[in-house]
């Protein structure tokens, strides 16, 4: 267990393809697999390998990530000694750097009494037990180890990623950006469809040496990017990599967003996900079950407590309270808190934020592709 290690999860993520999703929240608040929250994996995967000292720090928009998270308790980080720090800077308009975030509040890191550190984000979804990854990190005696993931160099939703260039000492020589590559390409043979090292943004290094490189950033102002110090300074640095080898999704687009949830109707990723390396936890809500009605219509579909179903649905995923009338049909849906979707309505390839109400006879339909989305309260 990781006793020695604290976490610094960093909120300060690109939201540059998931705006519609994101303009009251946080991509590590938004809903996911009905009962869940994109944050609830990396909480989860820290927790299960025995870290007991997590900082959060974010910039704007953590008013549901706050109510979600609260004390910690569901992940047992209502504590005493250690526990849950969330370092928030409000301003909706505001903004901070990660390094200058981390900067005010140097004396959380310089009090805590671990001597290692995992510095990870929330928009990558996987169940990971870190102890592995900790134990490879300290046997190689390296200043730091990037956790990462083999993928295809065609699969468009990793777009953007970063890309270790590893040598076969696994040692990181380079990093590079992971381009999108269009299916014309791809038909036309103008690259090899081979793998790519995509970082998960999960780094493992000793506490002085994260001292150091925000010293660096500080001193120098030529990076106000942690991750970009690190990847900018791949020769000067000691830098290793590990690889993980379970299913993992990257929270940054519509259609990553999208693919995730519907991937977790596939039953043996979702037992990954939810089961592998440990639970995954959230938030507890006190709702009575989901009732389904003697013409209700459900297969392979995650359904949260608190439904009313009357209607068809399928391969979709409903949160809490969502409303399904007779005769309305959803197929291949992400359908959020307290929507209401009325008589003879007919879904297909949609996501619905919070609260939405969809009218009588209303025909709705995306692409599985390009799902369409409701944003939150747009429609009544």
């Amino acid at each position: 267990m990781l006793s020695n290690y604290m976490a610094i999860l960093n909120l300060n993520e690109n939201e540059d393809n998931i705006k519609s999703l994101t303009k009251n929240r946080l991509i590590a608040s938004i809903p996911v697999a009905g009962r869940y929250r994109i944050v609830d994996f990396a909480l989860s995967n820290l927790i299960n390998s025995g870290v007991r000292n997590v900082g959060i720090f974010t910039q704007s928009k953590a008013r549901s990530l706050i109510d979600h998270i609260g004390s910690g308790k569901p992940w047992d980080l209502d504590r005493k000694i250690n526990g849950l720090f969330i370092f928030n800077f409000g301003e909706r308009n505001s903004y901070l750097s990660d390094v200058e975030m981390i900067k005010n509040n140097m004396e959380y890191i310089y009090r805590s009494k671990q001597d290692k550190v995992i510095l990870c984000s929330s928009s990558m979804i996987c169940n990971i037990d870190y102890n592995e990854a900790a134990k490879f990190h300290e046997e190689s005696g390296k200043d730091i180890t990037i956790i990462y993931k083999k993928i295809k160099s065609s699969n468009n939703y990793f777009r953007d990623c970063n890309i270790l260039n590893i040598s076969n000492d696994s040692s990181v020589i380079s990093v590079g950006k992971n381009i999108k590559v269009t299916e014309l390409y791809n038909r036309k043979n103008l690259i090899s469809d081979g793998n790519e090292n995509v970082s998960m943004e999960v780094f493992i290094l000793d506490k002085d040496t994260l001292i150091n490189i925000l010293n660096t950033c500080i001193k120098t102002g030529y990076w106000a990017d942690l991750k970009d110090c690190i990847y900018n300074n791949i020769t000067d640095l000691n830098v290793n990599a590990y690889e993980f080898k379970g299913y993992l999704s990257y929270i940054n687009s519509i259609n990553s967003y999208y693919k995730a949830n519907m991937d977790m109707l596939n039953l043996d990723i979702n037992k990954e996900l939810f089961f592998n390396n440990g639970l995954i936890y959230t938030k507890i809500m006190d709702e009575s079950p989901t009732k389904h009605f003697s013409n209700a219509d459900v297969s392979n579909s995650l359904i949260a407590n608190g439904c009313l179903i009357k209607g068809k649905v399928t391969n979709s995923i409903l949160s809490r309270r969502v409303i399904i009338d007779e005769g309305a049909e959803v197929n291949n849906c992400v359908i959020m808190q307290g929507c209401h979707i009325k008589s003879n309505a007919k879904l297909s390839n949609i996501i619905i934020d919070k609260d939405n109400i969809i009218d009588k006879n209303k025909e709705l339909k995306g692409d599985i592709d390009f799902p369409l989305v409701i944003e939150k309260k747009s429609l009544h």
